[in-house]
């Protein structure tokens, strides 16, 4: 039996103060089980990146109970940090470095051996067709190729939990299908993988449980399949209906004023 890897009880989280406040959650209840691909889906502002940061131990004020690999994220999130991954949208890579040197910097803070940093750098490199500039210097490199190395650095410490907050920014279509079947892989072995993403094909595609967020609120939580209560809708469609998006589409009279001749 798949053991739970992250329980979260009534989380809130809102920024600013008096005035000007602005709760982004609203009380997230989940509990996910290890082995698992969650699509943790929303519209802009929703609050996903809010909660991946949470459970990073990035943002560390907020309300509410968390557990990740059983252990309470207060007080545990450095031995918390060493059980995880994290791939952000637009993380900073130090470009001065090469990508050797880079992931050399970050296995160490894994306490990695050299051995194994160097194992694991090389394979994943050559697995992401970058084993060719493992010595060129990163402010060179296109998004793309950042993106990349984000991703190998976010899996060097072999995690539990891999937190994904748009993994596929930047990328082309070959490296897309080599991520989408690294997390499939990654998934039979056991861990848990967190994928928050606007993408809603490869979400559809890849997650065995989806998770959509509206206005810092849970709205939809299931299978694909369940989340289309036996109609035929895609998951931008599921999508559209459940956030209200849908009762703006085909009301065409704002372009077509906007756009008139």
């Amino acid at each position: 039996m798949n053991e739970t890897s992250i329980s979260i009880r009534g989380l809130k989280k809102a920024f600013g103060k008096g005035a000007a406040k602005k709760e982004v959650l609203k009380g997230i209840d989940l509990s996910i089980n290890s082995g698992q691909i969650i699509g943790y889906i929303g519209p802009n502002g929703a609050g996903k990146s809010t909660t991946v940061k949470i459970l990073c131990g990035i943002l560390t004020s907020f309300e509410g109970e968390i557990e990740v690999m059983g252990l309470p994220l207060r007080g545990n999130d450095i031995a918390i940090k060493r059980k995880i991954g994290y791939v952000p949208e637009n993380g900073a890579l130090y470009e001065a470095l090469t990508p050797n040197e880079y992931l050399n910097l970050v296995g160490t803070l894994f306490d990695m051996s050299s051995e194994q940093i160097s194992e694991r750098s090389n394979s994943l490199l050559q697995y992401f067709g970058m084993e060719k500039h493992s010595h060129q210097r990163m402010d060179t490199f296109s998004k793309g190729m950042k993106q990349k190395i984000l991703i190998i650095a976010g899996l060097i410490n072999n995690p539990d939990i891999l937190f994904l907050d748009e993994p596929l920014s930047g990328l082309d279509a070959n490296s897309v299908i080599l991520v989408k079947d690294m997390l499939t892989r990654l998934a039979h072995q056991g861990k848990t993988i967190f994928y928050s993403s606007h993408l809603m094909d490869v979400v559809e595609k890849i997650s065995d449980r989806i998770i959509l967020i509206d206005d810092g609120q849970v709205v939809a939580d299931g299978t694909f399949e369940e989340l289309q209560q036996d109609s035929k809708a895609s998951l931008e469609q599921v999508f559209s209906k459940l956030t209200g998006a849908e009762n703006r589409v085909g009301e065409s009279s704002v372009i077509d004023d906007v756009f008139k001749n």
